[in-house]
């Protein structure tokens, strides 16, 4: 069964115009998920929307409120937050166009799939995603969605656009206030070079196939423990490795990278276009 989208309205590019559809990139329908339970009675817990002076009170007779002043609020209907309509609310218009690399990492958020909506769609719709690849730039656009309006971030993804929702510089922290009081240090330089081939080791393409949510799968272990009436053994704990020479610690790690030991990464960098990773002879998992 197709998904539904997200959103539908029109893609534009100046005068060029077509009927559109979005859909999330991602989806979560694998995650272990938790109910509140009353161990007593083994039901589950259902929330109750409690007005503080009647008591409970179905949800489909509130309405939002937005507090202008303290405990004083302006009540607005669901007709009225539906009338707020502005052009990007049906319309994804491109403005312009940057290089991938412009666009700060940090800025990257959730991927969406774009495609033309229909068949008579198909045609603007590819004239516009051939010209986008041509330019290989990013195309900015901005959407309303989820309440709010959020910029965009289009390219070419085979026969359809790959879309990006972009945060906004209000919601970037400054790294700065972060990383300002961290201690200048020159590394030793025979400390980098023993570092650096320890990186050429470790070395590959990103493969998302060999992540694996470890402990989602230990949780399941757990779940599938207790359903079967088993005891429940939990892991040692980690047993921290005293370093107290830096040179001594870098030339062991780099001795066991040479062995072979390596690790799938952690999590992919979400950027915008990479130059295709150079095929390698993908090394052999251990225990």
């Amino acid at each position: 069964m197709a998904p539904r989208p997200t959103w539908s309205g029109h893609l534009r590019l100046s005068l060029v115009t077509c009927p559109v559809a979005l859909y999330t990139g991602t989806s979560r329908t694998n995650d272990v998920s938790f109910h509140l339970i009353n161990p007593k009675t083994n039901n589950r817990i259902r929330m109750v929307t409690t007005d503080p002076e009647t008591g409970p009170i179905e949800r489909s007779d509130l309405v939002k409120g937005y507090e202008f002043e303290k405990g004083r609020y302006v009540l607005l209907e669901p007709e009225e937050i539906n009338a707020v309509r502005i052009e990007s609310t049906k319309v994804l218009d491109i403005e312009t166009f940057v290089d991938a690399a412009d666009i700060d990492r940090t800025y990257w958020d959730e991927p969406y799939f774009l495609r033309p909506d229909g068949k008579l769609a198909a045609e603007p719709f590819a004239v516009i995603r051939e010209a986008m690849r041509r330019s290989d730039k990013i195309a900015l656009s901005r959407l309303v969605m989820h309440g709010r309006e959020r910029l965009m971030a289009l390219e070419p993804r085979d026969d359809g656009i790959l879309a990006y929702t972009l945060r906004t510089k209000g919601e970037v922290r400054d790294a700065a206030a972060v990383f300002e009081d961290i201690p200048s240090v020159k590394p030793d330089k025979a400390m980098l070079e023993i570092a650096e081939k320890i990186i050429e080791q470790k070395a590959g393409p990103f493969d998302p196939s060999t992540f694996e949510d470890r402990y989602e799968t230990a949780l399941k272990d757990l779940i599938q423990s207790k359903l079967e009436g088993k005891k429940v053994v939990s892991a040692p704990e980690p047993e921290d490795t005293p370093v107290t020479d830096l040179m001594a610690a870098l030339r062991e790690s780099l001795k066991r990278s040479s062995g072979g030991e390596r690790r799938p990464p952690a999590r992919a960098a979400q950027t915008g276009r990479r130059a295709p990773a150079k095929k390698r002879t993908p090394a052999k998992k251990r225990a």
